[in-house]
């Protein structure tokens, strides 16, 4: 399964929404991968390091491929946080 999705939170995926991430799918089992749409390259989902390496910006869209049992509700809460922003970010 995967998904194309436009970042919202003005943080991109860093710090905070990259650590909301690498939480959401930690919660499902399923492996989960990210990366710039237009890119082939996908890091694991799995790892602060890894998402918040590709220094995706606010704006930007990416794609998100899972496979498991899981898969489906994991794309979905990881497509729900970057869609939204994050409560707080503003401050």
């Amino acid at each position: 399964m995967e998904r194309v999705v436009t970042v919202v939170p003005e943080a991109g995926l860093h710090a905070r929404p990259a650590s909301k991430v690498v939480q959401a799918v930690n919660r499902f089992d399923a492996d989960v991968s990210i990366g710039r749409a237009e890119d082939d390259e996908l890091v694991r989902a799995d790892s602060m390091l890894s998402v918040s390496g590709l220094n995706v910006a606010h704006g930007e869209s990416v794609r998100i491929v899972a496979e498991g049992p899981d898969a489906a509700d994991a794309l979905d809460a990881v497509c729900d946080l970057l869609t939204t922003e994050i409560d707080g970010e503003a401050e």
